[in-house]
């Protein structure tokens, strides 16, 4: 027997609109359930300012207090947002058939959404990426691939690869509402808007042009050193960035490992440290995310592993809180290069291990470039792949301009710095 749908997800929303609002989950368990509904919050474009977490294998009780992350432009769809989180809860009296979204069978595993391919052909100007990516948001769609070709003749070729996250492309009337509303907004900067199933192409965009030996290993393995950039104020932040700490404590608790982790706030810095706990297989009994005090964050977890042990490997504890440390330091690459006479911009961040990306990168870099003015050229979204992890990697090849010389080592660490304060919602 399951619980009642309007009981698995509670969402309060907040008289006064300064304050966050409360959204509680309570259902049974099952492994990955909070990094799962973390990344729809993120996905949402909210930021989590305080979370409280308990389980005991069975069931499952966490509460969120939201808030919209900074670079959130759409609004909230809150009835959307509940029904996604309610379908990734287990074992729940909900009518699944009733809900169009990716749902559960029962048993914790998911069904894969179809893939759709949106051609769009639109006249260039500054920002236009970003609107897209927007526009794509706001509908509650989710870019899996893309590909972004500018003409000589001044238009731009966008062959976007999208999910739906109510799962009704499939009708005719969602597809011409999308074709529609993207028409509404781009005004006469849409030229033609096609929306159909993806073929074979999906699977040929996957793996991206090998990256250059040299490139790679900046991209991947550069330390936090400020070796990349040579503003006082992005070695300013690189010098907070590095305070990040994890204690482990096995005395306090007889059945369970203490982490203590304290670190610069940053988004998706929860949704991180649950990923973490679900690609390393370990349970988190009780968690609370405290609220942030002079930009930093605490957080005390109980883990133990899947067997039910406390954590007492040193060799496993290292390879945990070494991870984890990487997250908080690093949770995305960001380089400049030369791509012959070109500039090129590089973003990439880690994949779960159910292969999933993490969502709203290209909604914030796009967004970050349209701040700054620079146009793109080119825009390519792929996977690669190291010795132990998979990446997702964010290809953008730039105009340069009179405004904004890319060639400008003063410039390049600008648009660094611009784009990793947007990733990072500082």
């Amino acid at each position: 027997m399951g619980i009642p749908n309007d009981d698995v997800v509670l969402i309060q929303l907040p008289k006064d609109p300064s304050e966050p609002t409360i959204v509680t989950v309570n259902c049974p368990d099952k492994p990955g359930l909070g990094c799962d509904l973390c990344r729809t919050l993120l996905e949402f474009g909210l930021s989590i300012t305080r979370a409280d977490f308990s389980t005991d294998g069975r069931w499952c009780y966490m509460v969120f207090w939201l808030v919209p992350s900074v670079s959130n432009s759409c609004e909230i769809d809150w009835e959307s947002l509940k029904n996604r989180l309610v379908s990734m809860c287990p074992s729940c009296l909900v009518p699944f058939f009733s809900f169009n979204y990716q749902q559960g069978d029962g048993n914790g595993s998911t069904t894969h959404s179809l893939i759709y391919l949106l051609k769009l052909c639109c006249l260039d100007r500054k920002g236009l990426l970003h609107d897209v990516t927007r526009i794509l948001s706001e509908l509650q769609f989710t870019i899996q691939r893309v590909k972004v070709m500018t003409t000589p003749d001044g238009r731009v070729m966008y062959l976007v690869f999208i999910t739906d996250g109510m799962e009704l492309l499939h009708t005719k009337e969602r597809r011409d509402d999308t074709r529609e509303h993207l028409k509404s907004v781009l005004k006469n900067y849409c030229i033609s808007c096609e929306l159909q199933l993806a073929g074979p192409e999906y699977e040929n965009l996957k793996a991206l042009p090998s990256l250059p030996p040299a490139v790679a290993e900046e991209l991947f393995t550069y330390e936090l050193a400020g070796k990349e950039a040579s503003s006082k104020e992005l070695k300013s932040d690189m010098m907070t960035l590095k305070k990040a700490t994890v204690t482990v404590d096995n005395l306090l608790s007889p059945a369970h490992t203490l982490l203590q982790i304290q670190c610069v706030d940053q988004k998706g810095l929860f949704y991180d440290i649950l990923r973490t706990s679900k690609d390393f297989d370990f349970q988190i009994a009780y968690g609370r995310f405290s609220s942030s005090v002079k930009s930093y964050r605490s957080l005390d977890l109980f883990i133990r592993q899947a067997n039910g042990n406390k954590i007492v490997d040193p060799k496993h504890l290292n390879a945990l809180c070494s991870r984890l440390q990487e997250e908080m330091l690093q949770p995305f690459r960001v380089i400049v290069v030369n791509r012959g006479p070109d500039t090129e911009l590089l973003v990439a961040n880690p994949v779960e291990s159910s292969g999933k990306g993490r969502p709203r990168v290209f909604y914030d870099v796009t967004l970050a470039l349209k701040m700054l003015g620079i146009r793109i050229f080119l825009a390519e979204i792929g996977r690669h792949s190291t010795c132990d992890r998979q990446w997702e990697v964010y290809r953008f090849l730039l105009d340069d301009s009179h405004e904004f010389p890319l060639t400008s080592c003063r410039a390049r660490n600008q648009l660094v710095d611009k784009v990793r304060r947007t990733l990072m919602g500082w």
